[in-house]
């Protein structure tokens, strides 16, 4: 243990941040403005500061994006071709008539287009819609005609969806397909476009946006209602492109791997915008998981910075510690993990066979970069989430009086003071829940924990229903509600079940109508019935049929009992229960 602190004090000296006691003191979001050369009140586009600016310091030949397909296919940009082509495209979108504030989503597979495009929609002011290209048409059309979306942008593959649900958003003007064959035809709405083979955009002007101006609209499940469309601005920036700096330790040599999908906020704000603004580069695979894969990439491209889930580091060591000495994974220098609760096995698996542990990060959609981190150099406490990012303001406070706790190891709400340049803005035409997420002068993000003597906050788990399964919220509500589309349901509730892998999967208690009998073929019906409809991971692993659901008096049904049961915790109170 002696020796394990003696590295991380050698290490500490070594890392962007520095001394995290030091940088706690008289911090200011100014350190970041004058690295970026940014005044307050200038011009400040997400789009340029991740392309143009790295151009600008002299590094147009640096290799920006290294991208690798399913099928080992490779492709290359520098700094000069995001530059060019994310213009072409915001050109592009131009001449389709798109001004700025209008939505444009991106339903795509890991692509290039998906990480250029991204870029060359902020360049023109409109506000990007990433979205996760495995959710179903239904999923789809309650985030689109929520945004009332006017272009998405997709691939052949997935075209089929946005077709099914067309006439149901009389708003979206164009679908672009990335990788139509040409001389195909093309339907209603629907526009090729070859982003290699578009015309060079001489003359492009960027839009000059300002630090409130609108950047990416994010949507995120909640216990109740529909899905909530999570509005960032451009001055975002300032908190992506320090924490990426600080807790990623991003430097000017770095080989980076984020393995999150731009369709959630990880990566957006670390797979897109703290990588470019940071003039790093960056690798993605476009691939399924695998062990020998994810090895494979690492050693051949020599990543040396290392951001990834709990789920998979935990799929990881399912995989055996054997196999990663098949593999030259020596460049490694750095890791961190984001998306759910870093178990303390996993830390310490790491640290034995990488030599070096995953560092817990937590933040959510609605913060838009990290709040909460373990740090390079930091004595690291496996399982805890670490302390605030300098310049954040957290604590966990009592869940009634909303006023922050005297004494450590108390479980409360985490509560972060607003403020932070890269917090939402709104919830997109839902001021209600908006405003519902502050109490007392704190913003809210839903989560429970405790603080111990030291300030390191423990995880405890959410104070709401909403699943996390792998690093990506469910809402039980959508699942339920597509559920009831199900010609044989007649009432459901949904709830999270323990699981090695992704900690929870969304399990369902099901009632059927009459004339329907139990058994594995309805049972692998109903599940693919919300595959199509939703997506993969609202998908219940397990359906459990029951006669009848757990009601209060009045008819609501009571999860918790369901919930309870699942994880093995005490039930309470069921004295306003049906029939108690």
């Amino acid at each position: 243990m002696t020796m394990r602190l003696e590295v991380l004090t050698k290490n500490l000296h070594m890392s962007n941040i520095g001394s995290y006691n030091e940088r706690i003191k008289d911090f200011d979001w100014s350190i970041a403005e004058k690295e970026l050369d940014y005044q307050p009140g200038q011009v400040i586009n997400i789009g340029w500061y991740c392309s143009d600016r790295i151009c600008r310091m002299g590094k147009a030949d640096k290799q920006a994006l290294i991208w690798e397909g399913s099928t080992g296919a490779e492709k290359r940009y520098t700094y000069d071709d995001i530059r060019r082509l994310s213009d072409s495209i915001g050109q592009y979108l131009r001449d389709l008539g798109i001004q700025p504030e209008d939505r444009v989503c991106l339903f795509m597979d890991k692509v290039p287009e998906l990480y250029i495009g991204f870029l060359g929609i902020l360049k023109i002011g409109a506000i990007a819609q990433p979205l996760f290209s495995a959710f179903g048409d239904e999923s789809l059309l309650v985030r689109l005609e929520n945004a009332q979306t006017k272009v998405i942008i997709t691939q052949k593959k997935h075209a089929p969806k946005v077709r099914k649900i067309l006439a149901q958003l009389p708003w979206l003007k164009y679908m672009i397909i990335v990788d139509q064959e040409p001389g195909k035809p093309l339907q209603e709405r629907e526009v090729a476009m070859n982003m290699e083979e578009l015309p060079a955009a001489e003359t492009f002007q960027i839009y000059p946006t300002k630090a409130e101006s609108p950047s990416v609209l994010h949507y995120t499940s909640g216990t109740t209602g529909q899905p909530k469309g999570v509005k960032h601005v451009h001055y975002s920036l300032i908190s992506q492109y320090l924490t990426a700096k600080w807790v990623l330790d991003l430097r000017d040599d770095d080989i980076y791997w984020c393995t999150a999908d731009p369709g959630w906020v990880t990566g957006t704000s670390y797979g897109i915008i703290g990588a470019f603004s940071n003039g790093v580069t960056q690798c993605v695979l476009d691939s399924g998981f695998s062990a020998e894969s994810w090895y494979r990439f690492i050693g051949k491209h020599r990543i040396t910075m290392w951001y990834s889930a709990p789920t998979a580091i935990r799929s990881l060591m399912k995989a055996g510690d054997e196999i990663v000495k098949k593999f030259d994974l020596s460049s490694l220098r750095h890791l961190a993990s984001v998306g759910e609760p870093l178990n303390s096995e996993a830390v310490i698996w790491s640290e034995k066979v990488f030599g070096k542990p995953f560092l817990d990060t937590y933040w959510q959609t609605e913060t838009g970069s990290i709040m909460i981190s373990n740090y390079p150099g930091m004595k690291i406490k496996p399982g805890s989430m670490g302390k605030p990012f300098p310049g954040i303001t957290a604590t966990v406070i009592d869940p009634e009086k909303y006023e922050p706790f005297a004494e450590p190891g108390k479980i409360g709400l985490i509560a972060i003071r607003p403020g932070w340049p890269s917090m939402m803005r709104m919830y997109w035409n839902n001021e209600e829940t908006y405003n519902n997420k502050f109490r007392n002068g704190w913003y809210l993000p839903g989560d429970r924990s405790s603080i111990d003597s030291e300030g390191y906050f423990w995880f405890v788990g959410r104070d709401d229903d909403v699943i996390n399964t792998g690093g990506h919220l469910v809402s039980p509500f959508e699942v339920e509600s597509a559920l009831l589309e199900h010609p044989a349901v007649a009432e459901s509730a949904v709830v999270s079940k323990p699981d090695f892998v992704n900690m929870e999967v969304v399990k369902a208690y099901v009632t059927l109508k009459p004339g329907f009998i139990p058994g594995k073929d309805l049972d692998l019906d109903i599940m693919n019935f919300v595959r199509k409809k939703l997506s993969p991971l609202a998908m219940p692993q397990e359906i459990e049929f029951i006669d009848a659901l757990p009601k209060t008096r009045s008819g609501k049904i009571m999860r918790r009992i369901l919930h309870a049961r699942e994880w093995g915790e005490e039930i309470g109170d069921t004295s306003t229960l049906e029939n108690d």
